[in-house]
């Protein structure tokens, strides 16, 4: 590695040199939380379309036996496959985890990444953990680096996300600053996904993960054998952030490393859809509460937004598929009203047949709210105006939705929806999942990761 310092270079150093004693014990309690989150998403979507495709292609083209495991399919295969399909299946059902600032879902890249190599390795526990921090800390910072003008147009789970899973893995292969380094040259590369596909209600969403996942694999494996990679691909002159970005700040790529843990800083999702619906269903279920409403006295919902609400949500207006249903803010309002909730039952029951919620839906808008959108992408606030049939004009506010910092789960409230997720799919029995879950809180513990009972 040259021996000028710059951005992309100090952040390798920074992971690479990363030890479990370092990380505070809040952050390494959180990432437990996360795994067991993105192992209850990665079993609710086992069944839902498209992952089925992906585990037929990784049964075509990959090994049939491995040490890594593809859960849900109760099977194994090589760390790249089982990357690629949980990768998948995590991202399906629209329950991973987020991080406000940087629009990006570590775990379903991070952890399909960071467990398919610690099962090959078998480190311990405790240097899984260490693995999925590192690969949480870089990828916020990258996903910061590259600002609101990448997201626009891409998928930052799909591009960033496949950084944050090479830098993970690069601990699994206990890389050094020099190696992390191509490792995010080889990573970088290879970062794609484009928003196009929700407008047009194609599968590419889950393609983005899996080829996150497992390009990031691919990239920390190949640089312990000695592939080289660019060394600034993030702010070099024809790097990332020259092709994919207009409002990048390299200072965000090293802001108070070891001190700022970007990793305490997730967002849980209560709800089962897109998160920028989150904070208007949060402030009109409040509001529901407040008024004692039903959805009979409803005439008309406003929600005032920041604007990447608008370049999301706004490319559905009638959805065609469940997924799609997940990114239609009208679709999820509605299942709220009408049924109380917007999880993974009510989608699959009533998001695309129940009249009711077709007709509330087309009374739903989006308009930007120039205040929300100021304080976007730090602060996701949420404000409705709720107008009556008997003519009342009601308005709802929230500061942040839940599951945001702050308003963080308990382990029980994690524990009882990771039950939910995996009764959603039935891949897995109920003994199977409680015994996961206690695995899960021990993982720390193990002094060799392993086959784990799902």
């Amino acid at each position: 590695m040259p021996n000028d310092s710059h951005p992309t270079a100090d952040l390798a150093k920074f992971v690479a040199n990363l030890e479990f004693a370092d990380i505070p014990e809040a952050v390494t309690a959180r990432i437990e939380d996360l795994l067991l989150d993105w192992m209850g998403s990665t079993i609710a979507g086992w069944n839902t379309h498209p992952v089925p495709l992906f585990d037929s292609f990784a049964r075509r083209m990959g090994p049939s036996s491995g040490p890594s495991q593809i859960f849900g399919g109760k099977r194994s295969t090589s760390p790249y496959f089982a990357a690629l399909v949980n990768a998948a299946a995590s991202h399906v059902i629209e329950q991973d985890d987020l991080h406000n600032g940087s629009v990006l879902h570590p775990g379903t890249v991070v952890f399909p990444a960071v467990v398919a190599a610690a099962q090959d390795k078998g480190i311990s526990g405790a240097a899984l953990l260490t693995a999925a921090v590192a690969g949480y800390e870089a990828g916020i910072r990258i996903g910061e680096f590259l600002g609101r003008s990448h997201y626009k147009i891409f998928h930052t789970t799909g591009t960033v996300g496949t950084l944050a899973a090479a830098v993970g893995v690069g601990k699994v292969l206990n890389l050094n600053a020099a190696q992390m380094l191509h490792t995010l040259g080889t990573a970088g590369t290879q970062a794609a996904g484009l928003w196009q596909f929700l407008s047009e209600g194609a599968d590419s969403k889950q393609l983005h993960t899996a080829k996150a996942a497992a390009d990031g694999l691919l990239s920390a494996y190949m640089a312990s054998e000695g592939l080289t990679g660019a060394q600034r691909i993030l702010d070099g002159t024809q790097g990332m952030a020259a092709g994919m970005s207009n409002d990048s700040d390299p200072a965000r790529l090293t802001d108070r490393l070891g001190t700022r843990w970007a990793t305490a800083e997730m967002s849980f999702k209560l709800h089962a859809s897109c998160r920028h619906t989150h904070p208007a269903a949060d402030a009109l279920d409040e509001l529901l509460r407040q008024e004692r409403l039903r959805h009979e006295d409803i005439s008309h919902i406003v929600t005032h937004v920041h604007g990447a609400a608008i370049d999301v949500l706004g490319k559905v207006t009638v959805p065609s598929t469940i997924h799609q249903a997940k990114f239609s803010m009208g679709t999820v309002l509605a299942l709220l009203v009408i049924h109380g909730r917007a999880g993974v039952d009510e989608f699959e029951r009533f998001a695309l047949s129940d009249e009711r919620v077709a007709a509330l839906r087309d009374r739903i808008e989006m308009k930007l709210d120039p205040d929300i959108d100021r304080a976007y992408p730090d602060r996701w606030s949420g404000r409705v105006t709720v107008t009556t049939y008997d003519g009342r004009v009601l308005q709802g506010y929230i500061e942040a939705p839940r599951g945001d910092p702050g308003a963080t789960p308990t382990r029980r409230e994690l524990e009882d929806k990771f039950g939910r997720l995996a009764r959603f799919s039935g891949a897995v029995s109920d003994e199977e999942a409680q015994q996961l879950l206690r695995s899960v809180w021990r993982v720390r513990h193990l002094s060799s990761v392993g086959a784990l009972p799902c």
